[in-house]
């Protein structure tokens, strides 16, 4: 093991105190209630209670012991020597896709293929939920694709009088599919757009060392729950009703969005063009406001916080990442990195093995199939599940999800897609 630095050392501290803080948001929500409401510290704690903030905050603390150490023209050398392009295009494309046309166009595709599939209509609504909205996470993003599915999911199923069991099964699911339905391309998934322009993860990469596995894996998955609680969702009418108040969206309004959409995917490797089709696309949302809701900008600068804080704190942590990394082989290193990723962000281990030089093709597949396999095991493991823990929290009881259920939920499919993942990923199919 290398020996580190003072200020590598106190990365590590920062980036310790960044993963032990995301167990504590609970702890701070809970400190928040008890100040009066609107107070500095109920806003304090609240900050502090969102998983998001844990890694931009110890980032910024880790800058300011630099600058106080070493100077700050060193700290903003190393600032502007880190590459945020991911992180911005992260805020972007989930600003874009939580415009009402993006996310009435997602939820009407999904069920107009469940309309197309030979079973009872809400087997079926179901079935196409579970599985094509967490795959559109691969088009428009994973945190959009668990905001579609768990609205879809919530009014046609979680509200409704089904078991709590049913519930937890959902939610476990949800997780699991969203987490391995973005990686069907190089841009969506977190942990895999950490990584694909320095790893050459192209699209064709990852149509064939993943794409196929995690559709399978979704299949497989969605299809146990849909049998082990057939009589539960036979005796329900998933169909959403249409509000008598909405405005409906024309379709020149949603061919725009999505023109726009395809462009900042295309252009997702350069900042400064995406950036600039986000300025215009601004002034389309202005435009067609009588069409639009309020324009989620927070959560998507959340989670681009998250991101830019694991992109300041990541790079110093090769000093000790490196040599247990080298020595684990593939097998080892996938089973760790489902491990690791329940006790913090995939997006994050994925950030740190991509600063590793000497992985070989077989340990890179293992480190980022294992951070995107374990992305549903806890609301912290993958940047999405606080989207879809927010939606459905208040109808699980007066004390909301409890983690330990979700993990025990989550785990059979998480099982599932690491026996497909690896074991579809031998010498059989000629992977590596």
């Amino acid at each position: 093991m290398n020996v580190p630095t003072f200020l590598d050392g106190l990365a590590t501290a920062c980036f310790l105190f960044a993963v032990i803080h995301t167990f504590l948001v609970s702890r701070f929500q809970h400190l928040a209630h008890q100040h009066p409401e609107g107070s500095s510290a109920e806003n304090l704690y609240h900050l502090l209670g969102e998983v998001e903030v844990s890694f931009g905050l110890w980032a910024a603390i880790y800058l300011g012991f630099v600058a106080l150490v070493s100077g700050p023209e060193l700290a903003a050398q190393y600032l502007s020597s880190r590459n945020f392009t991911e992180a911005a295009f992260v805020f972007v494309i989930m600003a874009v896709c939580s415009t009402k046309p993006i996310l009435d166009f997602a939820q009407k595709s999904i069920l107009f293929i469940a309309k197309l599939l030979p079973f009872q209509r809400s087997v079926s609504t179901f079935a196409t939920t579970m599985i094509v909205g967490p795959l559109l996470g691969s088009f428009i993003t994973e945190p959009a694709a668990m905001t579609v599915t768990a609205l879809i999911l919530l009014d046609g199923l979680v509200k409704k009088n089904i078991s709590l069991k049913f519930k937890y099964a959902i939610l476990g699911l949800l997780f699991v599919n969203v987490s391995i339905g973005g990686t069907l391309t190089p841009y969506a998934a977190p942990p895999v757009l950490m990584v694909a322009a320095k790893w050459n993860w192209d699209l064709s990469f990852m149509l064939t060392h993943f794409a196929w596995k995690s559709l399978l894996s979704t299949v497989v998955s969605t299809s146990i729950v849909a049998m082990l609680f057939k009589k539960e969702l036979l005796a329900i009418d998933m169909t959403p009703r249409k509000s008598k108040t909405t405005t409906s969206v024309p379709l020149w309004v949603y061919v725009i969005h999505l023109i726009f959409l395809g462009l900042i995917v295309l252009n997702h490797q350069h900042i400064q063009m995406f950036i600039g089709l986000f300025l215009f696309f601004l002034g389309l949302y202005t435009v067609t406001q009588e069409y639009q809701k309020t324009l989620r900008l927070r959560e998507g600068l959340l989670v681009a916080f998250f991101l830019g804080g694991i992109v300041v704190l990541g790079e110093p942590q090769r000093w000790w990442l490196e040599p247990v990394l080298t020595r684990l082989d593939s097998l080892a290193l996938y089973v760790g990195s489902i491990a690791l990723t329940s006790v913090t962000d995939n997006a994050a281990l994925a950030y740190l093995g991509s600063q590793i030089s000497s992985l070989s093709d077989a340990s890179k597949f293992s480190l980022v199939a294992g951070s995107v396999v374990g992305g549903g095991l806890t609301v912290i493991a993958n940047a999405p599940n606080p989207v879809g823990y927010g939606l459905l929290n208040p109808h699980f009881g007066e004390d909301g999800i409890n983690p330990i259920y979700l993990a025990l939920a989550a785990l059979p499919f998480t099982i599932i897609s690491a026996l497909i993942l690896w074991l579809l990923s031998g010498p059989l199919f000629h992977i590596f």
